[in-house]
């Protein structure tokens, strides 16, 4: 049976280079331990075979505690047995990453724009992340799109969608009230010295103004799009 993202959900894009102590590894293991629900590995300067070792010891980290998938490689989320693979908007289809993937395995997609949303969402997509909604030191120069494009989401899917981009505690609510279904990070866990305490405030925030929406966002069965 294909995993469900919890909800709200908190999830933790990696970086290595952020390093303030530990190993990757180890922070995500504390971020796990803070409540993160999903891990999406991201490091796409790592060799394949590296990649994999990697993905190898966060599926260890991750196992039975939270999601793994990894970012635009299929074939490395397969070999480590992880829950899924994480599409860039320019990479590949969702229909060849399913092909690859299997039935059973989350497909998910960045999307910068509402009409990417329904596109991603009308392809099968089981969940998207949507993004720069503040300004993010990961992104330095992109211009912050705000928690509008997150409301112009809301209204044209049907599928559970995370806001990425400069999200911190202080902003979290900000993005459930939008109609997020939680929010991915980096350095606002990754540069914490404390990754464990730094999730947990966000997890925080996060469910502190969510609201249960049933049948609305799960990410596998008869997907709806709202007509323009």
């Amino acid at each position: 049976m294909k995993a469900a993202l919890p909800h709200p959900c908190l999830a933790l894009v990696t970086d290595r280079h952020l390093r303030p102590q530990g190993d990757l590894v180890e922070r995500v293991a504390m971020a796990v331990d803070g409540g993160v629900g999903m891990v999406e590995l991201r490091e796409r300067d790592l060799p394949a075979g590296e990649l994999l070792a990697l993905a190898l010891r966060l599926r260890e980290v991750t196992a039975g505690r939270a999601l793994l998938v990894v970012n635009d490689r299929a074939d490395v989320a397969r070999a480590c047995a992880a829950d899924g693979v994480h599409l860039p908007e320019a990479g590949l289809t969702v229909a060849a990453a399913r092909q690859i993937m299997g039935p059973g395995m989350l497909v998910g997609r960045s999307v910068h724009s509402a009409a990417g949303a329904r596109e991603a969402a009308e392809a099968g997509a089981d969940y998207l992340i949507v993004g720069t909604i503040f300004p993010s030191p990961s992104k330095p120069g992109v211009p912050p799109a705000g928690v509008a494009l997150l409301e112009a989401v809301a209204a044209q899917v049907e599928l559970p969608f995370l806001a990425i981009g400069g999200v911190t505690a202080q902003n979290a609510a900000s993005v459930i009230v939008a109609g997020a279904w939680g929010a991915a990070v980096i350095s606002a866990i990754l540069a914490s010295p404390a990754p464990g305490v730094a999730a947990r405030e966000l997890l925080r925030e996060l469910r502190a103004h969510a609201v249960a929406r049933p049948e609305r966002h799960e990410p596998s069965g008869e997907r709806k799009t709202t007509p323009i």
